[in-house]
């Protein structure tokens, strides 16, 4: 299951196994879905490490589907072809150049290697986008900001950038179940047939409701959400998230990830789950030990 240090006694680790039993059982043929993104993707060490997690669920009869992320692949080669990209609301604006770059990056380069890390490790991973079978559709995003010189709030149009609108479960049915393991890049179609990136968080909320996942999980940069002291907060119903955010506690770029738990809690998963993606191994730490990690919010 993890990499154990060899002072461990095969006894240890027989127990170890023997302990993830129930966890396993309360999985058992049910659909997981990972969002993988942040800083985790691009240390090799530990996206190995995730890719053999990945394979391991597969093992157990548990149903993965990977969603992944790719904000500072795409800000690196943007640069590296001197696109420069603008910023509203701290979202980019993606123009007609962007969306070229962002569909190659996501739908190529980093949907393939997350691919090749779990077909390497012994599973049967098949990278898609929410193009492919018209899996999932979108319709153009917009934001209101606040004039800074004017303090009237205006529409900020932020290009090639969709919400979810329907999600298709006919070629996802195809895979799940079948030893096939789905890693889907968050790129979607519009009605008339238009690229839209849509956040990668979004568009994993909406892929697990429409499955009636058992468990999101969305891999970050942070332990989950913590308190005003900065402890984290190991378990919310949709109610106390909703007090957090109001008084301030949860803020600036965890208000939309939180935001996204309670969607998609009410379209029907039953536990969404906010880890620190950078700790060795977090997807079995949640999914196979008692003391779980990260912040579980349910309804």
């Amino acid at each position: 299951m993890m990499d154990l240090p060899t002072n461990i006694s095969p006894q240890d680790q027989a127990r170890i196994l023997s302990e993830a039993l129930p966890h396993m059982q309360q999985y058992d043929e049910e659909t997981i879905v990972i969002k993988y993104g942040g800083h985790a993707m691009g240390e090799e060490n530990l996206a190995r490490q995730f890719a053999r997690d990945i394979v391991l669920l597969e093992q157990t009869a548990i149903n993965p589907v990977v969603v992944h992320g790719g904000g500072p692949q795409i800000a690196a080669m943007l640069t590296r072809l001197g696109i420069k990209s603008e910023f509203a609301s701290g979202l980019r604006i993606t123009d007609a150049a962007t969306i070229e770059i962002v569909e190659m990056v996501l739908a190529g380069s980093i949907n393939k290697q997350i691919v090749s890390h779990i077909n390497e490790a012994g599973g049967k991973a098949v990278g898609l986008c929410g193009k492919d079978g018209n899996m999932v559709t979108a319709t153009k995003a917009t934001r209101t900001m606040v004039d800074p010189g004017s303090n009237i709030e205006k529409v900020v149009d932020l290009g090639f950038v969709g919400e979810p609108d329907k999600v298709d479960l006919t070629l996802l049915n195809q895979l799940i179940g079948y030893e096939l393991i789905p890693v889907l890049a968050p790129l979607a179609s519009s009605a008339n047939g238009q690229t839209f990136n849509v956040n990668a968080d979004t568009f994993a909320g909406a892929v697990a409701g429409a499955l009636k996942a058992k468990r999101l999980l969305l891999l970050t940069d942070v332990p989950g959400v913590l308190d005003k002291s900065k402890k984290l907060i190991p378990e919310l119903s949709i109610k106390d998230a909703r007090k957090l955010i109001a008084d301030g506690t949860i803020s600036g770029g965890m208000i939309p990830k939180v935001e996204t738990c309670i969607y998609s809690l009410e379209a029907g998963v039953e536990g969404v789950v906010i880890i620190d993606g950078k700790t060795p191994h977090a997807v079995l730490l949640e999914l196979f030990t008692n003391q779980g990690t990260g912040t579980l919010i349910h309804k």
